[in-house]
């Protein structure tokens, strides 16, 4: 069985991944940034695809293993389990078999197990909380599908940039458009740089006010 939607291209996942979420979210305009509270296992940790959405129960996982086999190299499974964290529904057995997928990384509103393991391996996984509680195997899961996750509308195959700063969603049809601002918003950054290692305060640069005391 495959999923049949279109995926963002690898030439933008590839641009994409050399700039930091922050940069790509205020390039396309302050949107697509989702909650701070999900964070990743290791500030090393870093990843950029097209991705999978998954909706399903809290305190199960059947979705995540069903979802590997729908995946497609690259893939990042974005998972809402309705903010649940008292159930570690990912650990070192769904990674092994992530990567033998080629799956590019995991990210979730809800817990994980596991974590050494899984930092050791250096898989990327995001999430809000650690837990080493079970989970049951039910259905009810949809995987694949267009959903808001954590405040952002996300269809499968949209561009997720993730770092230890956030991550921030990209939708698949806005991606050139995103990447030349974002490359232009490097070009200013760079500038200001230079510009204040040169004596410019950032007061110039920004046009702000000195600070006056009031009264």
């Amino acid at each position: 069985m495959s999923l049949s939607h279109t995926r963002v291209g690898a030439e933008f996942v590839s641009a994409f991944s050399t700039i930091q979420a922050a940069t790509i979210h205020e390039a396309q305009g302050g949107t697509g940034a989702v909650t701070a509270d999900i964070r990743p296992l290791d500030r090393a940790m870093s990843l950029c695809g097209p991705a999978l959405t998954i909706k399903m129960p809290p305190a199960d996982n059947l979705a995540l293993h069903q979802a590997l086999y729908l995946a497609e190299p690259g893939d990042v499974l974005v998972v809402d389990c309705g903010r649940h964290i008292e159930a570690g529904q990912w650990g070192g057995i769904l990674m092994e078999a992530a990567k033998a997928r080629g799956v590019a990384g995991l990210i979730t509103n809800g817990s994980v197990r596991d974590t050494d393991e899984l930092i050791e391996a250096g898989f990327p996984v995001f999430s809000r909380g650690i837990s080493i509680k079970g989970t049951a195997k039910n259905p009810g899961a949809r995987i694949g599908e267009p959903m808001i996750f954590e405040g952002v509308s996300v269809a499968p195959g949209d561009l997720v940039r993730a770092d230890a700063d956030g991550i921030v969603f990209v939708p698949k049809d806005a991606a050139a458009a995103v990447l030349e601002k974002s490359r232009a918003r490097i070009a200013k950054e760079d500038d200001f740089t230079r510009r204040i290692r040169n004596g410019e305060t950032t007061l110039d640069l920004y046009g702000f006010p000195a600070y006056s005391k009031a009264g």
